[in-house]
This record gives structure tokens, sequence and C-alpha cells, in this order.
């Protein structure tokens, strides 16, 4: 029996690569690349600004057989960088408030000029004939107000007392001459002393009036308190429910206290319980 040896052959499956077709499609992968970044160019847009490192990719093949394909190039991968299309836009800013610079006397006499003038208002008297025909002035000690008519004539109100309203009419009439008026201070007299007071107790008013009917007059639906007019001393009261009361029209300081001491006597017996 013989027996024969056959030669030992290596056996590879599967179809060897060509290395035409590899090169083709790294060169095809390279087109692509440069048509996508000629498209961003075309259309204008703009890249993230800097420098960027090209990135370098080597590829190594190893094909089966006797004799391996030799590796292919580097694909170099490279970024164009654009410039930012128009000028560059700075940040906002916010405005921070300041105190403005006072003007100086040339800004002042230009605004002047301009017709910008400032309206001072109420500075020691107050004139406006359109709503009332008299000069009103004030002074602070005593703490009085003055109203200065046309005709010469001066009306002071709001002082404490007979020595207060005298000493106030000399200063008017002394300010009105120091205007360059041929002013004179004459014929001082007390027009009215006006006084106020609380009972402490409620009032009907409705029983006042109609025992009082009269000397007195109350509206409730025109005002709150009851008007009673007193023959002597003739002095006009203001008489409200809460006990508060009201005197005026006396010309000296006795008139307030014999009216008072008169309608006391009278407001008990109406005395709310």
């Amino acid at each position: 029996m013989s027996s024969f040896a056959l030669p030992a052959r290596q056996l590879n499956f599967g179809a060897r690569p060509n290395a035409n077709s590899q090169q083709q499609f790294t060169y095809q992968q390279q087109q692509q690349q440069q048509q996508q970044q000629q498209q961003q160019q075309a259309h204008g847009l703009a890249l993230p600004s800097g420098s960027y490192q090209p990135q370098t990719t080597t590829t190594n093949l190893a094909l089966p057989g006797p004799s391996p394909l030799k590796p292919t190039g580097p694909v170099v991968s490279s970024t164009s960088t654009n410039a930012l299309a128009g000028p560059s836009s700075p940040q906002a800013t916010t405005p921070v408030p300041s105190t403005p610079i006072p003007l100086t006397l040339e800004q002042q006499h230009i605004t002047a000029v301009e017709g910008i003038v400032p309206t001072l208002q109420n500075i020691v008297a107050t004139y406006n004939p359109k709503r009332f025909a008299a000069v009103i002035m004030r002074i602070r000690e005593p703490k009085t107000t003055a109203l200065i008519f046309a005709s010469g004539k001066m009306v002071v109100t709001g002082a404490k007392s007979e020595d207060d309203s005298r000493l106030a009419s000399r200063k008017y009439a002394r300010i009105v001459q120091k205007l360059g008026f041929d002013a004179k201070f004459s014929e001082f007299k007390i027009q009215n002393i006006v006084g106020s007071c609380d009972v402490k107790f409620p009032i009907r008013l409705e029983g006042l009036a109609y025992s009082h009917g009269q000397f007195s007059s109350y509206e409730p639906e025109l005002f709150p308190g009851l008007i009673y007019r007193m023959i002597k001393p003739k002095v006009v009261l203001l008489i409200f429910v809460s006990g508060k009361i009201v005197l005026t029209g006396a010309k000296v300081r006795e008139e307030i206290y014999t009216a008072f001491n008169t309608i006391y006597t009278v407001l008990c017996e109406f005395r709310k319980p």
C-alpha cells in the first residue's frame, strides 16, 4: 500500500481588498470636506474665532496576504477660520446716574436769555389779583399773616394776643416803608377776637335749637354745628355735638369770657346722658 503526502496549502477566505479602491475612498472624503468648507464661506457663516491646529489622522490598514499594502498618506482635516462679518459690536454698558454739575454764571445767563427762568413761589409775599385783590404777606415773629390792599388798609390775622397783633402790624408797616412807599402806621384797632374751648360732654343740639330758636340756627345737612347768636355780649358761638365751642366776634377779651360763662349754664341743661 502506497501513501502520498500532499503539500500543505494555506487557504484564505474572503475577497482581498483593492488598494486603489481604498485610496479613491480617501480622496472622496477630502473632496467632501473641501466642498463643505466652500459652502460655509459662500453663505457667510461666522466660525468661532481662534486658531486651531489641523487634525492629522494616520490610517494603517493591515490587509491579509503575502504583501501588505503601504499605508496611505495622512488625512489632514483643516478648519479655516473666518472673521465675524461686520464691525464688532461693543458690550452694552448700563449708565450710572450722577449728580448734575451746577450751572455757571454764564450758563445761567444763557438760560435767562432763552426765556427759561424758574418761578419763585411765596418767598415773603404772594400777589395774584385774579384770585384775591390783596397782597398776602407773612412774618415769623410774631407768626401772623397780613392782607395788604391797594387802598392802604391792612388786616393782620393769627396773633395770639392784642400786643402781638399791634407789634406785627408795625412790622408790616415798616416793611412797606422800606419798599419805598409813603406808609404810616395809624388807626389800629381790634376788629375780631376768636376763642375756642371744650366742655367735655356731648350736647343735644336738637333740643337746644328748639328751646332757643330765636338765638340759634341749626341745619345739620349744611353745617354740623349749631350757630348761636348771643345779644349781650354780641358774640357768635359755634356749638358742636361733641362739646367743642368756637366763640367769635368779640372786640375785647372780656367779652369772650362773659359769653362762655353765659352759654355754659345753658349747655348743662342739654347735656346728653
